[in-house]
């Protein structure tokens, strides 16, 4: 009787997550609203909707949208309390459509879907070393696109521009470009060429600038991967930056992945291709699913080891005879290498100490 009535006093709280307001939803063990709270995204919101939730009933499990994002700091702070956190995908159009969409509604449909056993993946941890890693890959990914746009528009200009500057400043070698645009002095006081001489004066400056920062950022990614991912790094195509994006994915909690199948699917490189048929055309596409910075980290080591693995150039030359794609003999690559690589990341995960890093 008394585990009965434990049972039944027993909660869960759901949460839609914001970047300023967090809405929560408490229902019980049949299922029923109990009630809804919103808080302010703070330490003190994060007490106020615990101790609310608590005073409902016996809380030991909560889902929560967004916990990589919005709901970072809340999944810490509930974490720390000893409470099982759930991460839980917003619903599927079809069903806001259907049920309508509002906040206390959505957090109530991730308390139901902890309820029910649709919603059961573990969030992951962001406290450790892939999370150091994570940032500073971040921040290069957006160097190298703003350091590529900054040269395309140096190009762009200089093509549509006057023959004597573009035969002054045009140079093979980026570098060589961006700085000749610094050097750049117009002796003509029209407007036009005016313009150009600083826009191309500012862009030269800005490639430069991003140069320095993406050295100093790529050094900093190749100290830490060097130091918690020593056995991936050792792997041929394996370098700084497609180590980091693997370990991020993997994340500081990688008993998240129960097997390879598991990584795998995470990466977007699951064996089966997904069938496309339609009338008479009976054909598969590959997955587009799962982390498509993993994905692309995986096809990058793939290409280097077609260019310069001769076990790996056999292989594709064999598939090549049997008359599979390029994109489905890097499809089957990708997936070998996920296979190979999977104990290494998580050897290298459990290796690392995380007491310097919170």
């Amino acid at each position: 009787m008394n585990n009965l009535q434990t049972e039944n006093n027993e909660v869960i709280l759901g949460v839609d997550t914001h970047l300023d307001v967090h809405v929560g939803a408490v229902i019980n063990s049949s299922g029923n609203l109990l009630g809804t709270r919103a808080v302010s995204v703070s330490s003190h919101g994060y007490l106020d909707l615990l101790e609310w939730a608590e005073s409902l009933g016996k809380l030991k499990q909560a889902g929560v949208e967004g916990t990589g994002t919005y709901g970072a700091g809340l999944c810490r702070f509930l974490t720390s309390r000893g409470i099982v956190i759930i991460e839980v995908n917003r619903p599927d159009r079809s069903n806001r459509r259907r049920q309508g969409k509002s906040d206390p509604l959505n957090a109530g449909n991730a308390a139901r879907a902890v309820h029910s056993g649709t919603a059961t993946a573990t969030p992951k941890k962001q406290h450790g070393a892939c999370e150091a890693i994570r940032i500073i890959s971040v921040a290069r990914r957006s160097a190298v696109k703003a350091k590529t746009q900054a040269m395309n528009q140096i190009r762009g200009i200089l093509v549509s521009g006057p023959q004597d500057i573009r035969e002054l400043v045009w140079k093979t070698k980026p570098h060589d470009c961006a700085k000749a645009c610094i050097e750049m002095i117009s002796s003509d006081s029209s407007d036009l060429l005016e313009s150009m001489t600083e826009t191309l004066k500012l862009l030269g400056q800005r490639w430069l600038i991003l140069t320095d920062e993406l050295a100093l950022l790529d050094k900093k990614l190749d100290k830490l991967t060097n130091e918690h991912c020593k056995q991936l790094r050792t792997r041929m195509g394996v370098g700084p930056y497609t180590a980091g994006i693997l370990v991020t994915v993997a994340g500081d909690n990688p008993e998240r992945l129960r097997n390879e199948a598991a990584l795998a699917a995470l990466c977007g490189v699951n064996p089966l291709p997904l069938p496309a048929s339609s009338g008479k055309t009976i054909r598969h596409r590959l997955n587009r699913g799962g982390n498509r910075e993993a994905n692309n980290a995986l096809w990058t080591i793939a290409l280097v080891r077609a260019r310069s693995d001769p076990r790996t150039r056999l292989y594709v030359a064999r598939r090549t005879a049997e008359g599979l794609t390029t994109k489905e003999i890097y499809r089957c690559l990708k997936r070998y290498i996920v296979r190979e690589l999977y104990p290494l990341i998580l050897s290298d995960l459990k290796r690392i100490n995380f007491s310097g890093l919170t």
